[in-house]
Parts: structure tokens; C-alpha cells; sequence
């Protein structure tokens, strides 16, 4: 498959030299366009190095009335050349010229000549990235057919800020590009409803009790299953995640309100996936803010209603796919919740190990069901919502 990279002006442009090496290892012939701000950060050469293809800097770059009056039309011909076009980092600028049909340069212009998937991976300053008119020029693109936005992540950043702004890694991006090549509707005429994200109990007004979950891995599902034809119904917990194309999200807050939107809405579903980390317990919260002794504070926790049990009870023929976070004795723990709850399939990973789990990027998980055992191994997120989705399809 042919894809053309088209690097933005940011400190994140050299993070996509990783990601040309990335696409090339999953069977891609890149070619590169680099906007006049991108050859600020990274040289060109670097690119041409890595793919072994001539890279576009500019849209006149020879003096000859000949090679002008090519080079002129070549965004056309790159365009009808190559399956793809991936922006990474698609900057704030980037992001308004496309949103707005602005053609100034040769990256701006094949992207109004281009009529297959586009893949944008913004990276920016936070600040910039809140900003509203981002946030328009955002959600007007994640509109448009074939547009797909891979979501900057959360960390510090060159500027010495913390918060979203960060190129997603590499491997994330490459297999969003991955899977906008190769579409799959196995999962058409499936209705899923899907849980994410951690649960908030409160304490008081002010306080509560929560957990690290940041939905990651169950917005990577939601987002793989629309994908595959679903219709997904995604309730989801405090998070700071955008909605997944094309997923009806449900916003709830603590763990009864999470059991009542699953409840209300189980008789839609087909399959159940329960990827929340829904709090055990919950506190008999106060009515005002608890002030300040000095003195020790004792909580009262009481039960939380046990949402995949009492889905299990009420399972039919629906599929149920349980999630086992665990910190020790993985698969006892995740074989035990498979056969209590009635799931057909736990997907178990250890949350204590770094780099995986909570607030990652990447996963390492293993499947559990009652055939036996799958490790998947260490993967990106939207990878591993792949390869779980598959076995959900070959379920009996």
C-alpha cells in the first residue's frame, strides 16, 4: 500500500521519522511531504534516508518553465499515486488550512486533491490545543467522511507545560492508519454496549473516591468496533478522551449511575463489553464539605452493585466480555470472575507493570475463556481492540 506522510512544523516532527520506519514495517511504501516548517525541526534527508523515496518540500522547487509546470501539477499525481495520506504532527495552523479548504502550500493542497482516508495526529501546546477554534476546525474534520484523528496525548511538553498536546506515539498512529486501509464490517448489525473509564464516589460535595483508569482502552474498543460496522453505545466515567466517531456516548458519573445506564440500556445490545474500572465500594457520602479536624477520618464504604453480575444473570444470548485488572495472581483471579459473572471472555493485564495499563498507551493482556488461554502480548491500545474484537467475532 502506498502512503504519503505529510510532516507539520513542530518539535514532534522528528518523532515522525519513527513513524515512516513504522508504516514501512507494516508493509507500506512511504513517501514523505514536509511543510517549510517542518524542515526547521528535521531535514529531509532524513526522510529520503528512511524510505528511499524523493522528498517533497515544496510546491515550486526547480527553475525550468518544464519542471515549474510539473511540479505544479504533482500534488495531483501524488494524490491519485497513494492509497492514504497521514499529517503527523498536524499542527494548529495545518488543522485550520484543512478544516477551511486553505491551499497555500503542497501539503495543503494534495490534501484538497485527495479523495482517499486522511489520518491527522495533531500535536501542539495545550493551550493551543483547548483553544475553541482548534476545538471547531477538530470536531469539523473528525466530521468529514474518511477523516480519521488520532488524539494528542497527555504529558509534559517542549513548551515546559503538562497537559494534552503530545503526538500520539508512532505505533498508535501507524495502526490507525492500519485499519483506515483495511476496514472491516464483521461487526455490522452488532449493537455493543460498552463500558469505560473509572467511577467517582463522593465523599462530600467537594471530595471523592476514584482509581487511575483513564478509558483508553475502552474508547480504543468503542472506536475499533464502529469501525467494524457496529453500533456501539459507550457509558463512560470521567474522562478525558473525545467521543469516538461515530459512538453514542452516555456520561455517567459514579458506579450506580453507571449500573443504571447499562440496565436501561441492555435489552439494545447483542454484546456487552464491561472494560470500566467501576469502584467496588462507595462511600455514604456527606451532605456538606467535611471540614478539617485534625483528627483521624473514618469512612463508611458500603457495596457497589456488581454491574457484570448482574448483567451475567440477564446475559441470554448476548456475548459478555468482562475485564480482570489485577495486581497478582492474574489468571486465578481472571478464570474465577469468567465463571461468576457467566462471561464468555475476560480480558485480564496486571496494572502494576510499567509502561501498560492505567493511563497508557500500550496494553499487555491476555484473553481467558473456558477453550483456554490467549496472551497477546504488548501492544498500543487500538491495536489490542483489534485482536480482542476478533475474539468476540470467533466466539461460539
Amino acid at each position: 500500500m502506498n502512503v504519503v506522510l505529510g510532516v507539520g512544523g513542530g518539535i514532534a516532527a522528528y518523532k515522525a521519522a519513527e513513524l515512516a520506519r513504522a508504516l514501512q514495517d507494516r508493509g507500506c511504501a512511504v513517501s514523505t511531504v514536509m511543510t517549510h516548517a517542518a524542515q526547521e525541526f528535521i531535514q529531509p534527508l532524513t526522510f529520503a534516508a528512511l524510505t528511499g523515496r524523493k522528498v517533497i518540500t515544496g510546491l515550486f522547487e526547480k527553475s525550468s518553465a518544464d519542471a515549474v509546470l510539473s511540479s505544479s501539477v504533482e500534488h495531483i499525481a501524488v494524490a491519485q499515486e497513494n492509497q492514504l495520506l497521514v499529517v503527523a504532527p498536524a499542527t494548529a495552523d495545518l488543522l485550520a488550512q484543512f478544516a477551511h479548504g486553505h491551499a497555500s502550500d503542497f501539503l495543503t493542497t494534495l490534501y484538497l486533491a485527495f479523495t482517499g482516508p486522511v489520518v491527522l495526529a495533531p500535536a501542539m501546546n495545550t493551550n493551543m490545543w483547548n483553544h475553541p477554534a482548534t476545538q471547531a476546525n477538530v470536531a469539523t474534520l473528525r466530521a468529514r467522511a474518511n477523516h480519521v484523528i488520532v488524539d494528542p496525548g497527555s504529558g509534559h511538553l517542549a513548551c515546559g507545560m503538562t497537559g494534552p498536546g503530545r503526538l500520539a506515539e508512532p505505533p498508535s498512529i501507524a495502526d490507525a492508519v492500519m485499519t483506515a486501509l483495511h476496514p472491516r464490517r464483521d461487526l455490522a448489525g452488532q449493537t455493543i454496549l460498552l463500558t469505560a473509564g473509572p467511577t467517582r464516589e463522593a465523599i462530600d460535595p467537594v471530595r471523592y473516591v476514584s482509581n487511575h483508569s483513564s478509558g483508553k482502552m475502552g474508547y480504543a474498543l468503542a472506536e475499533a468496533a464502529a469501525a467494524r460496522g457496529a453500533r456501539v453505545i459507550l457509558v463512560s466515567g470521567p474522562v478525558s478522551l473525545a467521543a469516538p466517531k461515530g459512538v453514542e456516548v452516555i456520561a455517567v458519573e459514579s458506579a450506580r449511575d453507571m449500573y443504571e445506564a447499562v440496565m436501561a440500556r441492555l435489552d439494545e445490545a447483542t454484546i456487552v463489553i464491561k472494560s470500566a474500572a467501576v469502584a467496588d465500594y462507595s462511600p455514604i457520602a456527606a451532605g456538606q464539605k467535611i471540614k478539617k479536624s485534625g483528627e483521624m477520618m473514618h469512612l463508611d464504604l458500603h457495596p457497589t452493585r456488581d454491574i457484570l453480575a448482574a448483567v451475567g444473570q440477564r446475559k441470554g444470548a448476548r456475548k459478555l466480555i468482562g475485564f480482570a485488572a489485577e495486581t497478582n495472581d492474574l489468571l486465578t483471579y481472571a478464570r474465577r470472575k469468567l465463571e461468576q459473572k457467566n462471561c464468555d471472555l475476560i480480558v485480564a493485564n496486571l496494572v502494576n507493570q510499567p509502561g501498560t495499563g492505567f493511563g497508557a498507551d500500550q496494553n499487555d493482556v491476555t484473553l481467558v475463556t473456558r477453550a483456554g488461554d490467549q496472551p497477546l502480548g504488548r501492544a498500543s491500545k487500538r491495536a489490542l481492540a483489534d485482536q480482542i474484537l476478533d475474539a468476540v467475532v470467533a466466539l461460539p
